[in-house]
């Protein structure tokens, strides 16, 4: 992989890591702080160092910049791990090895520029009190994953919605950003259910929480909620309930905007294979965190 080359190709950046080589710079320092402090502590394997950093055989990827175009280019094409393999020339396990090594370090860099989405619902007040607009949109989003082999599995992430197995997460959606994200669920769990863990939470005064129909009973304190009415049943829709309902589905469309900027990553819309526990929740938090870094960087280049 010639990295320097790719860089000088806008195009294929984004075909290959989703970032554009501005946006791939503005990453890297993040990256490369996180790395030197986990290597320090660690070696490659997971364990407590013994020996000084630089000791040893030298891998693969030895540069910041190849650790992190590697794992971005794995989030983005989402390829086998024998493919992978064959393309940076390493082995299947050592590929293994290196995404989930690398995988958190990523998911702190993005932190630490301030691109992830808030977890605790106790701290949602104060992270939406920073938005630049009071008006957030709430939805949820399936990923499909591989059908379980053990049946209580099957029957617990079965969505009867999506006709797969999958995992749930609800989001919140400032303007074009990803500002909270509930953990992740089975996808058998209702919307309203996922988003369980918000009951009780305060907006700040003076919201607007568009949702659609199925958070009905979701009405957080602080905040005006605006939900599409369904026709009654045997009795017609009013005409101006129609055209409230046109203008609540013009504006909900943004979350779609956002849902489909996070899933430009393969990762988290391609069927998950992995099957480390809680590396579905890590992922889908990451691929956020990109999607706000990009967000954030192209709004402020506009």
């Amino acid at each position: 992989m010639d990295i320097e080359k790719v860089l000088n190709n806008r195009r294929v950046m984004r075909s290959l890591t989703s970032l554009n080589p501005e946006e791939f710079e503005q990453l890297v320092f993040a990256f490369e702080k996180e790395c030197q402090r986990l290597n320090a502590r660690k070696t490659f394997a997971g364990e407590v160092r013994q020996r000084a950093v630089g000791a040893g055989q030298k891998g693969r990827l030895e540069e910041t910049r190849a650790k992190l175009f590697f794992i971005l280019m794995y989030f983005k094409l989402y390829p086998i791990q024998e493919a992978m393999g064959f393309f940076w020339g390493m082995s299947q396990t050592r590929v293994g090895r290196w995404i989930h090594r690398l995988t958190p370090i990523l998911q702190t860099a993005l932190g630490r520029e301030l691109k992830l989405p808030e977890r605790q619902p106790k701290k949602l007040h104060a992270v939406l009190r920073e938005c630049p607009e009071l008006r957030f949109i709430i939805d949820g989003t399936d990923r499909r994953v591989r059908r379980p082999k053990d049946k209580d599995q099957q029957k617990k992430n079965y969505s009867g919605k999506r006709k797969a197995h999958t995992k749930k997460n609800v989001i919140i959606v400032s303007g074009k950003r990803v500002v909270y994200m509930s953990q992740t669920q089975p996808g058998s769990c209702h919307d309203k259910k996922a988003a369980q863990e918000l009951e009780g939470r305060h907006f700040p005064s003076g919201s607007m929480l568009l949702q659609d129909s199925g958070f009905l009973g979701f009405n957080p304190k602080g905040a005006e909620v605006w939900m599409p009415k369904k026709k009654p049943k045997g009795k017609p829709l009013p005409p101006w309930w129609k055209k409230i309902n046109s203008i609540l589905s013009s504006a909900r469309v943004a979350v779609e905007h956002v849902i489909s900027g996070v899933k430009r990553c393969h990762i988290v819309s391609d069927i998950f294979r992995n099957f480390k526990k809680g590396f579905d929740d890590q992922v889908m938090e990451a691929a956020c965190g990109l999607h706000n870094l990009r967000s954030d960087f192209r709004s402020a280049h506009a």
